[in-house]
């Protein structure tokens, strides 16, 4: 089921709560030794909220879509009473007395938590090999990695354990494992959802947001986890639209979709640039005009990306790595070493940079109305994978799998990834439509409009 499909069973009293929570946590039960989505299984709670999920839909009391909806959470979202990590050796231990903004929204909204999922080290990298806590593997290909750094949140969506999953995306880590693993996900506008209670990577690039199967899940995902916030002075106050696609066949007449002629097309695997053409036509069909546009250099904005990561991710760890140095993997620590030492005027250079990039880019989503552009230019590489073969050419694994993302968490645009195909060896591709500032609903209708005409997620993955 799809978490709104869970959500119509249960309404019409064909399954309820407790079936659907018990259903997750056996396939929870069943898989995570193989596929390694979980840190922590919070089967009990999840049952109790299970009831009282029940208990409520039987009165009357509807708190919308998410209610009685198995769910799990990125493990550096704060939770009261439960182990929170960050995939590491540094929070082994600790457990938060209050719950992160988005895990407090979601459980207002009646959501059921089964569990936290497993990730990249302090979120900082895009396999989701950890060291401490293992490998996650991709359940298409159980020697493939799903993405990071929100790998765990994936896997368990792709495969059942959780009908809905959270994660956070400060340099594609919502998109990427969504392009990897066949599913859908939002990066939404940088300050439309509160970043209180997540441990932090990147200060001005941290973006929340939902991964679910389809378009629709990951709309009403977005909608109860949206909104200001006053703990989070990023947050800005207005007001949140409802972001879900209306049902039926969705016209995409008047729509003027940017088709990049630089950079995004350029050295990606064959079958990838074959699968979002694909999806181009789809929506040209759908009546939307493809319009051909040239974007800045996207070398440089990822620069501009990985120099703001890399000083922003030393500042947060100073404080831990000075005392546990040891504690951290040796990419992970590599990293953060390189952040120690980046020239202050390296960092403001790409502040001023980020500026006028986001200028142009705002000027050509003027003239369009979204971005059409692969989410990654390559399928999942297999595990401990570091280069990998472009066109000919090696690429190293972790630019090829983030090049194409990276750049818009410093503009902090909006960008929903969507399943665009498979490859001959079926494992998952997934596109990017990027829209204006503020404009998910936008985007969430043009994502379901291609998804109802190219429904690749019903290609659901089998054990």
């Amino acid at each position: 089921m799809t978490a709104l499909e869970a959500a119509a069973a249960l309404r019409a009293r064909k399954v309820s709560s407790v079936e659907l929570t018990v259903q997750c946590l056996a396939q929870i039960e069943k898989l995570n030794p193989k596929l390694n989505a979980f840190i922590t299984v919070t089967a009990n709670t999840a049952l109790a909220e299970a009831r009282k999920a029940d208990e409520e839909l039987s009165k009357g009391q509807d708190r919308g879509p998410l209610h009685g909806i198995p769910v799990a959470h990125k493990d550096l979202f704060c939770t009261n009473g439960v182990r929170t990590t960050s995939g590491s050796k540094v929070f082994s231990s600790y457990i938060p007395n209050f719950d992160a903004a988005v895990v407090q929204r979601w459980r207002e909204a009646g959501a059921v938590m089964v569990g936290k999922t497993g990730m990249h080290e302090h979120a900082y990298g895009i396999t989701s090999t950890n060291p401490h806590f293992g490998a996650i593997r991709n359940p298409w290909n159980p020697e493939c990695i799903p993405g990071g750094s929100s790998g765990g949140s994936a896997v368990a969506v792709a495969t059942g354990m959780a009908l809905l999953a959270t994660g956070t995306d400060t340099g594609g880590s919502i998109r990427v494992p969504a392009s990897y693993c066949g599913l859908a996900g939002i990066k939404p506008t940088f300050g439309r959802v509160s970043k209180f209670g997540a441990l932090p990577l990147g200060f001005s690039l941290d973006h929340m947001g939902p991964l679910g199967r389809t378009v629709r899940d990951v709309a009403v995902g977005l909608q109860a986890m949206a909104g200001f916030d006053k703990r989070d002075s990023t947050t800005v106050n207005r007001s949140v639209p409802d972001y879900l696609p209306p049902t039926g066949e969705i016209s995409l007449r008047g729509v003027r979709i940017g088709m990049p002629v630089n950079f995004f097309y350029e050295k990606l695997d064959q079958q990838v640039d074959n699968a979002v053409h694909f999806m181009a036509y789809t929506a040209q069909d759908l009546g939307a005009e493809l319009v051909d546009v040239r974007v800045p250099d996207g070398r440089q904005l990822n620069t501009v990306a990985q120099v703001t990561l890399l000083a922003e991710a030393a500042s947060v760890h100073e404080p831990y790595i000075r005392k546990q140095r040891a504690s951290y993997g040796d990419d992970v620590r590599t990293l953060i070493d390189m952040g120690r030492v980046l020239p202050a005027t390296d960092y403001l250079q790409a502040q001023r940079l980020r500026k006028r990039m986001l200028g142009v880019y705002q000027n050509i989503l003027k003239q369009v109305d979204c971005l059409l552009v692969p989410s990654t230019a390559i399928f999942a590489p297999k595990i401990g994978q570091t280069e990998i073969e472009i066109g000919g050419t090696m690429e190293d694994t972790r630019l090829a799998s983030t090049k194409l993302v990276r750049g818009f968490n410093a503009l902090g645009l909006p960008v929903v990834s969507l399943p665009a195909g498979f490859s001959n060896d079926g494992l998952p591709v997934g596109c990017q439509l990027v829209g204006r500032a503020w404009g998910e609903q936008a985007l969430l209708r043009i994502a379901a409009a291609l998804e109802d005409r190219a429904p690749h997620y019903k290609r659901a993955w089998q054990d």
